[in-house]
């Protein structure tokens, strides 16, 4: 089963699926500043177009480019800006 998913007023959305390693879903972030919870580590996967995250216990922003990824922990919160829409791939493990 499909299913949609939508925060931030409609600024991210989400189709989720599951595999046999776990849930996962594709989406695009519209630009802005989001803060996102995890209840579930979460590596997430930036396909097209550039995001900075502020990762649990950082105090620096990284930036993560298409190609690359960032790992939270279950039950931690983390921020990401986006200049431009960006594509990604979130994987629940």
């Amino acid at each position: 089963m499909i299913t949609e998913n939508q925060y931030f007023d409609g600024n991210v959305k989400s189709l989720g699926y599951e595999t046999a390693e776990g849930k996962s879903t594709v989406g695009v972030i519209n630009p802005g500043e989001y803060t996102f919870g995890t209840a579930q580590q979460e590596i997430m996967h930036v396909v097209e177009g550039e995001l900075e995250a502020l990762l649990p216990d950082a105090t620096e922003w990284i930036s993560i480019t298409a190609g690359n990824h960032f790992e939270v922990p279950a039950n931690a919160s983390f921020k990401v800006k986006a200049a431009v829409q960006t594509a990604y791939l979130c994987q629940y493990r």
